[in-house]
């Protein structure tokens, strides 16, 4: 006869012991198994992306960008326009001719970037006639920063650059859109994009820099810049110009192919910074 007392007490270790293993199995099978990204009880941390290095030129150009452009205003329609130059207390903004005839009485105010509203005028430059260019001054004891001007022949197809410069309309919403005349500093708005065609041949008035960044009304004779922050054109036309082939005629009359013209309007246009600096060396 079997002594139970005896094989009770084995019996039992050995229960606890296999017991025992099965837990540590469980056990490491939780800690080697994955969460399902479905469960109810994760919160799902999203990656953070690095910021690249464009973006950081962009947020830097952005800054600069903010600091030298200013608002035109006229009679009739704003416009917009880059500081160039400081001599004692006058600043000379750099702009386009169809900004300032805008107004009809003659008379302008620059909104500087630092909100303040100063009385300009025309500064006279017979030397930029035929181009869509014009410089405005004002007077002010306040210290404003001056843009550089950068080498816009070093530009090429795909370079980054940015436009600057305050839209007369702005969407509150889809279908609400509100003039911006009176919305002070808060109507700037800064695009980026890239070079897409440099003409050899240029537009009427010294166009020939085509750019993809939105541009709207509003922002002509806004600074252009690439990605050192330096101002490489002015801003002066817009995509899908409403006289079709007929806004593209060449300065020699000729007319671009309906094939190329469909590329040109889908560009913004600038007049390249090489053009006024090699006029104003002479």
């Amino acid at each position: 006869m079997l002594d139970k007392k005896r094989w009770t007490i084995p019996i039992a270790i050995t229960l606890v012991a296999i017991v025992g293993w099965q837990i540590k199995q469980l056990t490491a099978a939780k800690l080697t198994t994955p969460i399902s990204q479905s469960s109810p009880n994760v919160v799902n941390i999203p990656e953070v992306t690095p910021a690249t290095t464009e973006d950081k030129n962009a947020k830097t150009v952005e800054k600069i960008a903010d600091e030298v452009t200013v608002r035109i205003l006229t009679d009739t329609a704003p416009g917009s326009g880059a500081i160039i130059d400081r001599t004692n207390n006058t600043y000379t903004i750099l702009t386009c001719q169809h900004v300032l005839d805008a107004s009809k009485k003659g008379k302008y105010r620059v909104l500087s970037p630092d909100g303040k509203i100063y009385p300009a005028k025309m500064k006279p430059a017979p030397k930029l006639k035929g181009l869509d260019l014009a410089l405005v001054e004002f007077e002010s004891e306040t210290t404003y920063r001056v843009v550089k001007l950068g080498n816009s022949q070093n530009l090429a197809v795909d370079s980054v650059v940015y436009a600057a410069g305050f839209p007369n309309n702005q969407s509150i919403n889809s279908d609400q859109i509100e003039d911006t005349t009176n919305w002070g500093r808060k109507a700037f708005r800064f695009t980026s994009g890239k070079v897409s065609w440099i003409l050899q041949q240029s537009l009427p008035d010294g166009y020939s820099l085509g750019y993809t960044n939105d541009v709207a009304s509003g922002m002509s004779g806004g600074p252009v810049f690439n990605d050192k922050g330096e101002s490489i054109g002015i801003n002066g036309r817009l995509k899908y110009p409403v006289q079709g082939i007929d806004a593209f005629i060449f300065a020699d009359g000729t007319k671009p192919s309906v094939e190329n013209f469909e590329k040109m309007e889908a560009l913004s246009w600038a007049i390249p910074i090489a053009t006024y600096q090699n006029i104003a060396k002479k």
